[in-house]
């Protein structure tokens, strides 16, 4: 009996024991990385991938339209970011020929130049238009950049141009994105590109860009120096605290955001999936055996321990005279154009804005990633938004 007794005692305890769920020990999470729940989002298609080509300004507003389009009838698209690309080339070329070449003719662009485009020539479907006449699956503009600028520089240096000459442009644009389709048939109706973009339903009066300089005076347009601004498109002015209540309230509201910002500071990580402005630490942020190993630190081993992040990340505090300072000494430049799509916050709540980018979705968020509030106010140069998202104290003050 004693045998059998022992035996069940030492059976038992070979056997773990089964805990309910709520018995479960809670997984141990990494303190060190930062960890983002979605707080509000709006809808949003899919991600995009622009490529080796320099047209995020298309990608980004072409998304945000097809948000609005989405938000209005329900309806998913996706539609041609290579169509507006080719019309705006065309009539820079004209605007550069004009000013003697003392004008920007590049890859780069604004955001107003999708509105531009739709008001001037219309719109048409990716299936219509997808660009990639040359031979590749994917955007790759580094070649005919090159032809285009080389071209423009040969007519700009002519003491007299012949009518042929945008004719051969146009020959160029053609060779590369293909010819534009007078008609084309989608979902069994035939559509021109001005009656294809009235069929979206949206009109671009309803939209406005905004800003937050203080180099203009706020609650006037001003056109926004920044050489991709070639349309010389005006821009609201308000203060960046009314700038972030304007995002805030569009995420609320269901309205994206167009989100043109500088994307050069070391504390935007792509691949990690977040921005941050962290907070410059120094040797009187630190005591005992830290301080001994910091002060043994060469200059680049301090600035790369910087940007090294561990949670938690202290950042800075942004004031409109830094966001001046920063504009006007080129450390705040015009880089990235994105769209604004969601409300996140950290394990300890603090709050960021989720970014839909276009760089394809092969990285940690599959295609996105979150900015903290400091980044935004820091390094955002414009947003471009519904004015419905506009909040009515904010609206009543613009002219």
């Amino acid at each position: 009996m004693k045998k059998i007794i022992l035996t069940l005692i030492a059976a038992a305890l070979a056997v773990p024991a089964v805990m309910a769920d709520d018995e479960k020990p809670e997984e141990k999470k990494d303190s060190a990385k930062i960890e983002f729940t979605d707080v509000k989002l709006v809808k949003s298609t899919s991600v995009k991938d622009q490529n080796k080509s320099g047209t995020c300004w298309c990608f980004a507003g072409t998304a945000h339209f097809e948000n609005e389009i989405w938000k209005a009838k329900g309806d998913s698209m996706d539609l041609s970011e290579m169509f507006t690309v080719r019309q705006c080339y065309l009539d820079k070329a004209k605007r550069y020929i004009r000013m003697q070449g003392a004008t920007n003719f590049a890859q780069g662009g604004s955001v107003l130049d999708v509105p531009y485009v739709w008001d001037n020539y219309g719109a048409v479907p990716e299936e219509v238009y997808a660009g990639l006449n040359y031979g590749e699956a994917k955007h790759n503009h580094f070649e005919m950049a090159g032809v285009l600028q080389s071209f423009m520089n040969s007519i700009k240096s002519a003491r007299k141009l012949s009518p042929a000459w945008l004719t051969a442009f146009e020959g160029i644009l053609d060779a590369y994105f293909g010819k534009v389709p007078e008609t084309f048939e989608y979902k069994g109706k035939t559509y021109t590109p001005q009656s294809f973009a009235r069929e979206l339903g949206l009109s671009t009066s309803d939209y406005i860009a905004i800003t937050s300089w203080t180099h203009h005076p706020f609650y006037s347009p001003f056109i926004l120096e920044v050489a991709d601004n070639w349309v010389w498109g005006e821009y609201q002015n308000v203060p960046i605290e009314e700038l972030k209540a304007i995002v805030d309230n569009a995420i609320d509201e269901g309205y994206s955001v167009v989100w043109a910002a500088d994307v050069s500071e070391p504390g935007f990580k792509w691949k990690e999936g977040f921005a941050v402005m962290p907070k410059e630490r120094t040797a009187a942020d630190m005591e005992g055996t830290e301080l001994s190993r910091w002060v043994k630190l060469s200059d680049k081993e301090r600035e790369n321990e910087k940007y090294s992040f561990k949670y938690p990340i202290q950042e800075i505090e942004v004031t409109q005279a830094d966001r001046q300072k920063w504009f006007d000494s080129m450390e705040t430049t015009d880089d990235h154009g994105m769209v604004i799509v969601g409300i996140a916050t950290d394990q300890d709540g603090r709050r960021y804005y989720k970014v839909k980018n276009s760089w394809d979705t092969n990285q940690i968020y599959d295609g996105y990633f979150y900015v903290s509030e400091p980044y935004f106010l820091a390094k955002t140069i414009s947003i471009y938004v519904n004015k419905k998202a506009i909040p009515s104290k904010i609206a009543k003050k613009m002219k």
